[in-house]
């Protein structure tokens, strides 16, 4: 028996699924930048981990609550790019038939029951599923995810309140990039300290970061554990930097001005690059693979993943 083999089938295994869901992203991008869709897409460059992790742990029963920013998770639940991209393109043959577009694209069948593009409004939504999932004695839990703005929304910490109040069960993870649009949070308000908001509600608290996979699944796979037996819901705090950054220049800012992505195509990620690398450090999920794995490694899996979406897309 062979422990470590175990361990690199799982990791290439997890490698192609990360990586799938990158240049996936890279070929809706480059759609985007030659004009093709005719709704907003928020693509998430360097949530591709996390988000394949959620997939890793999620059970039958459970349900994903997500916000705008939804396409790799989406990605990872399905594994397919033509639903999707389809469904940017508003055809038929779409993921929700044209219905849901990107902002609110679902997937009941995966468990992906709402999406919303209003800040704050799912966490509202995922106390009365976990509500459901409660009276109906169903084995599943309620993952719901919002991003660093949502904090400043009633919405939050009613819905922590009401979490906590029930006895329900859940994740409740905020994906903090410490970005708004084009603005960092210590340029529009003050901190918020979210583990001391969690303790204030007597709410458990775990901070994630550093893009490495066996990490995300294990500490993910003991806190869902946890909240499913104790009846609690636990907050997490994911750091994560959305990639795809650029310069901007104007009369405001003749020098130039740092922009972090929020919305709409990525000037800077072009499809061609190999092996996927956006950021040449660990906030980039990429990079922790180069490091777990060496890069003649994933330039091959990344070659083949290429590959079978190209053919998917023809």
């Amino acid at each position: 028996y062979c422990h470590t083999c175990d361990i690199m089938v799982e990791l290439n295994s997890l490698t192609e699924k990360i990586l799938r869901i990158r240049l996936a992203q890279m070929m809706v991008n480059e759609n985007y930048k030659d004009g093709q869709f005719k709704v907003p897409i928020h693509l998430a460059f360097g949530h591709e981990t996390f988000a394949v992790a959620i997939n890793e742990i999620m059970d039958d029963e459970d349900k994903l609550i997500l916000t705008h920013r939804n396409i790799a998770y989406n990605l990872a639940r399905l594994g397919k790019l033509r639903p999707i991209m389809d469904e940017y393109f508003l055809k038929s043959t779409g993921l929700d038939s044209a219905k849901s577009g990107s902002m609110n694209l679902i997937n009941p069948s995966k468990g992906l029951i709402y999406t919303s593009s209003i800040l704050g409004n799912n966490f509202s939504v995922a106390v009365g599923i976990a509500m459901s999932l409660n009276i109906k004695q169903k084995d599943g839990i309620v993952i719901v995810l919002g991003g660093d703005g949502s904090l400043e929304e009633g919405s939050f910490h009613e819905s922590i309140l009401m979490f906590k109040s029930m006895n329900l069960s859940g994740l409740l993870i905020i994906e903090n990039n410490e970005w708004s649009m084009a603005t960092k949070i210590s340029e529009r308000r003050i901190p918020i300290d979210l583990e001391t908001f969690a303790k204030s509600y007597d709410v458990k608290f775990v901070r994630l970061s550093g893009n490495n996979p066996f990490n995300y699944i294990q500490e993910l796979k003991n806190l869902k554990e946890y909240s499913k037996q104790n009846n609690e819901l636990i907050c997490i705090e994911l750091m994560v930097n959305t990639l795809g950054d650029w310069i901007m220049t104007n009369d405001q800012n003749p020098d130039g001005k740092f922009i972090n992505y929020h919305a709409g195509p990525a000037p800077t990620v072009d499809v061609k690059a190999c092996p996927a690398l956006i950021k040449g450090n660990n906030s980039d999920p990429i990079f922790v693979l180069i490091d777990l794995l060496g890069v003649d490694e994933l330039n091959k899996i990344s070659d083949k993943i290429r590959n079978e979406l190209e053919e998917e897309m023809k």
